[in-house]
């Protein structure tokens, strides 16, 4: 079977050709076939084709079995829309049997994955498998002023797919650059819409994660050579990026099971295979971070992590995503000597040097139209940052200039900088240690 390459170089999911290439077994496809038709009222092939993600004949095939069963029958009429097409409606066995489906799993439409066959996609458009240039990580990253050495420590880092810790003060960028390198990744992979493991569906794709590609319309002239193309039970997405901060616990990285629908939705994790996985403020959790590395030291070194269902049954996924995790603190506060072994790249992102502040500080003004002053410039450095030991920070100039532009338009006067606006934006970047009498 030939398979398609998407845009730049993902080889796509063929589409099944017969009944037999979805390996799900019978019963779940006629079942989830008469729930499809029982919940959106469809007695049409090409509309049931849509609705199930199958192609025409792989559906037709679907209908005749259930037919043979006595679940359906054609209703004689042919469709007014399209001459050709006859219509097909659920018997009373197969409305019974839809109910009793519905009743163990209220799952329908798209036909899901299996898992192996999910996993053999995985190895197809693996984030290991990405080839990040230092153009593409540098034009990604151009609206930063980082220190020279840094893109030479990230680049590697990020084209390898392994775990990144970066660590340093707050405020100099560690998640703008996880955002840079979450832009960075130009490729195009495909999600399945759900996943089957033991007879149990588990849905992936979530609009609020993955950022579907519209796919090119298709010219009607040449239908037949572009149809199936891909299997349509996944979508061409973006690389996804999942960013958790101090909201993340550890039941977030697990199965999520729906009581009413009696449904598995995929965790964080599992929804962001083939892409970034971002942890911002690492320590900022209500579990320990050596808890929250705990869980990932399997997927990390083994590139599969375990997942449970309701009855306690254990089984393996696929685990393919670079992970980014971002501190504040020291990570020999945080981890122990074997946690921090197995975080492949640990990457210290510093605050700026005086001349790199400088250059930021110029930068911000001019984008935001304040004219810069040497005697005002020279004030903030001789006189205010003495006094917290010269730490410079990338969000100080931001922080200064939006300040003092806010004064300016209070005041009714032009963008301007003087020594004195300096001091009262100063005074606002810093709250003054002193005991609150209540």
């Amino acid at each position: 079977m030939s398979h398609e390459l998407g845009q730049g170089g993902v080889e796509a999911p063929p589409a099944p050709r017969r009944l037999q290439d979805m390996q799900l077994s019978m019963v779940m496809m006629r079942d989830i076939l008469l729930k499809t038709m029982f919940r959106m009222n469809l007695d049409m092939v090409s509309d049931l084709s849509r609705a199930l993600c199958l192609p025409i004949p792989v559906a037709q095939e679907l209908v005749d079995v259930a037919r043979g069963q006595k679940m359906l029958e054609a209703t004689g009429t042919l469709s007014a829309t399209s001459s050709s097409e006859m219509g097909y409606q659920l018997t009373d066995a197969g409305k019974a049997r839809a109910q009793d489906a519905l009743s163990q799993s209220e799952y329908y439409g798209a036909m899901p994955v299996p898992m192996d066959v999910y996993a053999q996609q995985v190895k197809r458009q693996s984030v290991r498998n990405m080839k990040i240039t230092r153009q593409q990580l540098m034009s990604a990253m151009g609206h930063l002023i980082l220190p020279p050495n840094l893109i030479d420590q990230l680049g590697p880092a990020v084209t390898s797919g392994r775990s990144i810790l970066m660590y340093g003060p707050p405020g100099n960028g560690k998640s703008s650059i996880s955002n840079g390198i979450r832009d960075a990744l130009g490729d195009k992979i495909y999600v399945p819409r759900a996943i089957e493991y033991s007879g149990q569906v588990i849905t992936v794709y979530d609009p609020i994660v993955h950022t579907a590609v519209a796919e090119e319309e298709e010219d009607p002239t040449s239908l037949r050579r572009t149809t199936g193309r891909f299997d349509t039970r996944y979508v061409r997405c973006e690389r996804p990026t999942v960013i958790t901060g101090g909201e993340l616990t550890l039941d977030m990285l697990d199965l999520v099971y729906n009581p009413n629908a009696r449904t598995y939705q995929a965790p964080l994790q599992l929804k962001s295979t083939g892409g970034v996985f971002i942890v911002d403020d690492l320590g900022r959790q209500a579990d320990p971070p050596q808890a929250l590395i705990n869980r990932w030291i399997v997927p990390l070194e083994e590139g599969k992590d375990i997942l449970a269902l309701q009855s306690g049954e254990k089984f393996e996924v696929p685990f393919d995503t670079l992970v980014i995790f971002s501190t504040n603190f020291h990570p020999n506060d945080i981890f122990d000597k074997a946690a921090l072994r197995r975080i492949f790249f640990k990457i210290k992102i510093d605050g700026p040097d005086q001349a790199d502040f400088l250059k930021i500080f110029a930068l911000i003004a001019r984008k935001k139209k304040m004219p810069l002053d040497e005697k005002s410039l020279l004030h903030l450095l001789k006189k205010k940052y003495p006094t917290i030991d010269n730490v410079y920070a990338n969000y100080q100039p931001v922080f200064l200039i939006d300040q003092m532009i806010a004064i300016c338009e209070f005041e009714g006067i032009p963008y301007q900088m003087t020594p004195e606006l300096i001091d009262r934006a100063w005074a606002n970047m810093f709250v003054k240690d002193e005991v609150i009498v209540r």
